[in-house]
């Protein structure tokens, strides 16, 4: 109760909403994201919200976003990407806050929201274990790129990764994040945080503004042919080139270079030469070139709508890649 009552204030201290307000949630209720923003801060704030079961209905959900009046409505990348493509130029008309968490937003994302319904999506980050929101863009502080800055009584520290130039691993400390986990070596028994630090496993850059930008989790990071990877980064990349699928890249060994990349996308036509020919025009190293692309008409993805990693590993495992 504390850890969900403390991000409930910390976000109402930066965006202001209250009882005249309405609330869309699409979002599954398992999920941290739709269970704190979605239930216990609207519905604790007395602030009116319309649940819909699936947010996989995208021509459904702009339609009921224009009928319930929605003034608030949250969601990832993903889902906001087919509500913009399928919403009504209308249907958005009375948004207040649009907040994308869970996965980055894309560029293509906020751009296509911006020139058809005039809205600006404010971008946050955050974690199951802080209740979840660590950060958030408001209208009030806004950097384009960045997951916005810390909310209040957050307290962070960034420690170096080997190989890692730029940022460190994001530890925190503050009300909004768990007592601890409850592992398989010792079933229900709680082992504690030392000394009540986080350690969220994501490397960060925080600016002299106080702005924070994600460059990948530690365990994202490929090491090929003795050079740390970002594999968010190569997948940034790929978007850029091949836009509006569902794709994903994954490392998996390699007896030469330690590792390799693998792209998993339902894009038929996606191919390495002409990703090797884009990344050289765009001045970055071979090594980040994907070695394989497995095509998919249906990429493994979560409830939440992100990519399903763990899915696809299984995947490559099974066709020995």
């Amino acid at each position: 109760h504390k850890n969900l009552q403390a991000n409930r204030y910390q976000l109402l201290s930066v965006l202001a909403v209250n009882s005249s307000d309405i609330l869309f949630n699409a979002l599954p209720m398992f999920h941290s994201f739709g269970l704190t923003i979605g239930g216990v801060v609207s519905i604790l704030s007395g602030v009116k919200t319309f649940f819909y079961p699936s947010p996989l209905h995208y021509r459904i959900v702009p339609e009921l976003i224009y009928d319930v009046n929605a003034t608030v409505v949250c969601g990832t990348d993903t889902f906001f990407y087919g509500y913009g493509r399928m919403g009504h130029p209308y249907d958005f008309f009375n948004l207040k806050y649009a907040i994308v968490g869970g996965e980055k937003l894309k560029e293509r994302t906020s751009e296509l929201w911006m020139k058809k319904f005039g809205v600006r999506i404010l971008q946050g980050y955050g974690t199951t274990e802080t209740a979840p929101v660590v950060c958030l863009n408001t209208p009030m502080n806004l950097k384009e790129g960045t997951v916005g800055r810390f909310l209040p009584h957050i307290e962070y520290r960034l420690e170096k990764v080997a190989g890692i130039d730029v940022g460190g691993e994001l530890w925190l400390k503050a009300d909004n994040v768990m007592k601890g986990y409850m592992k398989a070596d010792k079933p229900l028994v709680l082992q504690p945080l030392k000394d009540g630090w986080y350690d969220t496993g994501d490397v960060v850059r925080v600016d002299d503004d106080g702005f924070v930008s994600i460059l990948g989790r530690v365990k994202r990071f490929a090491k090929i042919g003795g050079e740390m990877v970002s594999v968010s980064a190569v997948e940034e990349t790929i978007e850029k080139l091949y836009q509006g699928f569902v794709q994903g890249v994954v490392a998996t060994s390699d007896e030469k270079k330690g590792e390799q990349l693998v792209l998993i996308t339902n894009n038929e036509k996606a191919n390495v030469p002409e990703i090797k020919e884009f990344f050289k025009t765009n001045g970055l190293s071979e090594l980040w070139v994907p070695k394989k692309v497995i095509y998919t008409k249906n990429p493994p993805l979560l409830g939440s709508g992100k990519f399903d990693y763990q899915t696809a590993m299984k995947m490559l495992e099974e066709q020995n890649l």
